[in-house]
């Protein structure tokens, strides 16, 4: 065997291994661009989710008149309703709405140019399972004044 057909036989299976761990390093920032993504994407929706609580609680008082379904009234006591607005808000951007903490407070009173602040949070849960010890809990808060 010549020393040339040798030294090939050596270098054999070593493109094999430098394309596992090229492809490999590949995959791995690619599945941490989508997360990263995702992830903008779920706090994107709980902003969102948050300024559609506090227009509904500004716009639907302690004293509105109808009491019931999508209409009823908001206050410091019962504020179930824009609990369920935030949750249909943020179901329709994929987010699981067990994982929703939501709070709303009126810090003033209830009544017609008193705030009201709408805080949700939520655990991030990643796609790709190597990213979960990244449980990151992301939140937004938004403000707004009672209108009537």
């Amino acid at each position: 065997m010549t020393v040339f057909k040798r030294r090939r036989a050596s270098r054999r299976g070593s493109a094999l291994v430098e394309f596992t761990l090229t492809a490999f390093l590949l995959l791995m920032v690619i599945f941490g661009v989508v997360e990263m993504q995702r992830m903008l994407l779920v706090y994107t929706t709980l902003n969102n989710a948050a300024r559609v609580g506090v227009r509904y609680a500004i716009t639907h008082g302690q004293d509105r008149a109808s009491g019931s379904g999508v209409d009823g009234p908001s206050s410091a006591i019962d504020h179930t309703q824009v609990d369920q607005v935030v949750k249909n808000f943020a179901s329709a951007g994929l987010l699981t709405t067990s994982n929703l903490v939501i709070t709303v407070t009126y810090p003033d009173a209830t009544q017609p140019g008193d705030r009201v602040k709408v805080n949700v949070k939520y655990t991030y849960d990643p796609i790709v399972r190597w990213f979960t010890p990244l449980q990151v809990t992301l939140g937004s808060t938004s403000w707004g004044r009672i209108t009537f």
